[in-house]
């Protein structure tokens, strides 16, 4: 069976768990946990992730405030250009001293406790108490926060329909394109002014 300490997302919280009141700053580098995103955006199963933050103790259990940054891989789905790869999140998280048995390990929320607000996250310790597990609460945050159509900017203005230039380095690109609808009036136009000449 696994240690808590042996995963990679393990953080030691034994000494702020101990008294409430107390504080202890994060600073780590750990992989990318599977399962974030997709073939159009996403994060590699892995690549660094950078981890900011402090866990702070209070009667019910620990908060953990903090930041995840992180390179996504994907293109615009207007102009098919690669993604700033820079990509930070905020991470709240409530991690309760004592918490059901069927919720252990799995990540999912537990009735408010004092003192936890109910927007943040809510996960679970090691069964000692003595580890928090920062894979789930990644996971979570990271999936969450990807856009569902990721954009290198705001107002791109995507690829030319008819040719496929990018209309963001050429925006007065356009095609003189008759209208369908006319093409049968300018083809007779065509035949009667033959016929006049000839």
């Amino acid at each position: 069976m696994p240690r808590p300490e042996d995963s990679a997302w393990a953080v030691s919280v034994a000494q702020v768990a101990a008294r409430a009141g107390r504080s202890k700053p994060i600073d780590m580098v750990v992989p990318a946990p599977s399962g974030i995103g997709d073939d159009i955006v996403g994060i590699r199963e892995g690549s660094d992730v950078h981890v900011t933050g402090s866990f702070d103790s209070i009667v019910d259990g620990l908060i953990f405030n903090g930041r995840a940054d992180a390179s996504i891989v994907g293109e615009c789905t207007r102009c098919l250009r690669p993604l700033d790869p820079h990509w930070s999140v905020r991470l709240m998280a409530f991690f309760p001293y004592d918490m059901p048995e069927d919720a252990h390990g799995n990540g999912e929320e537990v009735d408010i406790i004092a003192g936890e607000d109910e927007s943040e996250d809510v996960y679970p310790l090691s069964h000692d108490g003595a580890f928090a597990d920062l894979e789930s609460l990644l996971r979570d945050a990271l999936v969450e926060s990807l856009p569902l159509q990721p954009l290198c900017r705001e107002d791109c203005r995507g690829l030319c329909s008819q040719c496929g230039a990018d209309l963001n380095e050429d925006p007065d690109h356009h095609h003189d394109v008759t209208d369908i609808r006319f093409a049968a009036l300018e083809q007779l136009k065509a035949q009667l002014e033959r016929e006049e000449r000839g």
